[in-house]
């Protein structure tokens, strides 16, 4: 018993006798250098937005962003089994519509069913089409993408739908204990999210498909149903997250959530979830959202072009995709 652990415990205290402060440091660069990026722009917005911590503020920042924030949490499952939807737009235009257009006959429930019922079955077959087809995810999600949106079109006529019911505007414009139901929405879905990665069987088991997809198959685990899941996962966020900005602007079309995708993968990468799988995690898609979010608040408050958001929002991605291929590189 003793040849068998001493090994190990030597391994350990050698690594341990290895963790110098600049090793501690560089390991706390590498690990969680979006939260110190978090940080940095969190300082910098306040000092050049003095508004920037006022109540209202925050609570716009955080409404503005639920949607986008709510197609992150889904596309953070796709991204860590491994895969990637690139349909999410159309998803979310889609939900959209369907809400907009069921509202006055259906009510807000039977509405809202509908869409969830519709986003479950596009996600179903996004699914299908990556794991059992065999099609790349990138290509079967582009194509997937056009049908759906041209969907979306087909069902509204390519005309704006919007509901008489006053009603309609509840989901993305009342609050409950102060806030507005989109940022509660947005927190639920964050937290399920977080606690279904991490504290579920599930959740493991979508780690280790992305990981690597061969030992988890060849360990017993149903790789095709665990990764086909996420599909239907990142299409009910999209979904939901669709209705909220309907309820929120009055009114549903086909033509909304055309940069969603990107603006969600975007959050994804940038809070440190690697586009190789098997490696991130739901509060890293927070940090993500709120580094994006902070900015975009602050360009807008100073009336800055959207040119220079674009260009600005680019940069950070590259740079978050190459900070995680460095931190691969220099893994011991």
């Amino acid at each position: 018993m003793s040849a068998t652990t001493h090994p190990s415990s030597s391994e350990a205290a050698a690594k341990r006798a290895s963790l110098t402060p600049a090793r501690v440091l560089q390991i706390a660069l590498l690990q969680y250098g979006m939260v110190w990026a978090l940080i940095a722009v969190v300082v910098v917005a306040a000092i050049v937005y003095p508004r920037f911590f006022d109540v209202n503020n925050l609570s716009n920042l955080l409404s503005q962003n639920a949607p986008v924030g709510i197609v992150a949490v889904g596309m953070t499952f796709v991204i860590i089994g491994g895969g990637f939807d690139l349909s999410v737009g159309a998803l979310f235009a889609l939900g959209a519509v369907v809400f907009a257009n069921r509202y006055d006959a259906a009510g807000p429930f039977g509405a809202a069913a509908m869409v969830l019922i519709v986003s479950l079955v596009c996600g179903v077959i996004n699914g299908f089409i990556v794991t059992r087809l065999k099609v790349n995810a990138f290509v079967a999600t582009l194509g997937t993408g056009s049908v759906f949106g041209g969907a979306a079109y087909i069902f509204s006529n390519s005309a704006p739908q919007t509901p008489m019911d006053f009603n309609f505007g509840t989901l993305g414009t009342e609050s409950w204990l102060g806030w507005p139901i989109s940022i509660w929405l947005l927190l639920a879905t964050f937290l399920i999210g977080g606690f279904v990665l991490v504290k579920s069987v599930y959740g493991r088991s979508i780690y280790a498909i992305g990981g690597n997809a061969e030992a988890a198959r060849l360990s017993g685990m149903p790789v095709d149903l665990l990764r086909g899941s996420t599909y239907v996962i990142s299409a009910v966020c999209s979904g939901l997250a669709g209705m909220i900005l309907s309820s929120r602007l009055g009114v549903g079309q086909a033509d909304m959530g055309g940069a969603i995708a990107l603006d969600s993968i975007a959050i994804v990468v940038i809070g440190g979830t690697s586009l190789m799988g098997g490696e991130g995690a739901m509060w890293r898609t927070a940090v993500g959202l709120l580094i994006i979010a902070t900015l975009t608040n602050v360009f807008d408050s100073l009336a800055i072009s959207t040119n220079y958001q674009l260009v600005t929002k680019g940069a950070i991605v590259v740079g978050a995709v190459a900070l995680d291929v460095f931190a691969r590189s220099r893994r011991v």
